[in-house]
């Protein structure tokens, strides 16, 4: 196995069920940026044969004798750092497992335990609130969910894109100002945090002074804690926030990587047992 688009069965035994496992029959299963980034090997950092799929959504088929918060037929999902999301089944420790709430269609799980864990979660931590206004720069996989989440909380979300088709896209996700243009520098007002949520290949590069003399900060956030899953999911739920999706059966597993890595799906890409 090498770096590219191609992905290849992988037989193993698995483990036994022990006392805190959870096997899941998987129903549907997200393909993420990241899983594209990491079997193409574009970080430098994957070993091979390297398992992926980590946004699983199913139903509980067996538990450990020492499981309490779950049982047979439970609808849940698993999300990061779990892997081995393309496949017909999994069984992971209960603390890594999550229920769906009721009222949110199980297919549109998969990409908010992902993406909408990655752009709300520094939304809480950094306490967006009513009269903030927030910018999305980029209207993508990520973008189009965050767009979504600001409003929910009081907030007004701007989105930027260079792609004018995504502008009556971006303005049915919500009531947003909808911004399309190529822009070469973004300023920022004075006090401005910037939160980086995309992780692409290659480097960024600024003079210190574009910091300095605005006062503006930059940050990462990075998924963290089972809480925020719960919290995004529950909140995605109550204010009816879904991501936007095609979805593939699995057995079409070598079709859709190529067409995630290809920037054409309108956002996600959701694999559906058969």
């Amino acid at each position: 196995m090498k770096p590219g688009l191609t992905v290849k069965p992988y037989p193993y035994k698995p483990r036994s069920v022990g006392g805190y496992d959870v096997e899941i029959k998987i129903k549907y299963s997200g393909i993420c940026g990241a899983d594209i980034h990491a079997i193409k090997n574009d970080w430098s950092n994957s070993t091979y044969p390297i398992v992926t799929g980590h946004e699983i959504v199913g139903k509980v088929a067996t538990v450990g004798e020492k499981v309490t918060k779950f049982k047979e037929g439970d609808l849940v999902g698993v999300g990061q750092p779990t892997r081995g999301g393309f496949a017909d089944a999994i069984h992971v420790e209960d603390s890594y497992v999550h229920i769906i709430p009721e009222s949110l269609n199980p297919v549109y799980a998969p990409p908010l335990m992902c993406a909408g864990l990655t752009v709300f979660t520094p939304m809480l931590r950094k306490g967006i609130k009513k009269a903030n206004r927030v910018g999305i720069v980029g209207i993508g996989g990520l973008g189009h969910l965050a767009i979504q989440f600001p409003s929910a909380l009081g907030a007004e979300a701007i989105a930027f894109s260079h792609s004018s088709n995504k502008r009556e896209q971006s303005l049915e996700l919500d009531e947003i100002n909808a911004v399309s243009h190529i822009f070469n520098y973004l300023f920022v007002t004075p006090s401005g945090q910037i939160v980086l949520l995309a992780l692409p290949k290659g480097t960024m590069t600024f003079h210190v002074g574009e910091l300095i003399w605005p006062e503006v900060s930059i940050s990462g956030s990075l998924l963290r804690g089972r809480k925020y899953v719960d919290k995004t999911l529950e909140f995605a739920a109550k204010h009816n926030i879904r991501p936007m999706i095609e979805c593939f059966p699995l057995c079409k597993i070598n079709k859709a990587p190529k067409y995630v890595d290809s920037g054409k799906p309108r956002y996600c890409v959701v694999l559906e047992s058969d």
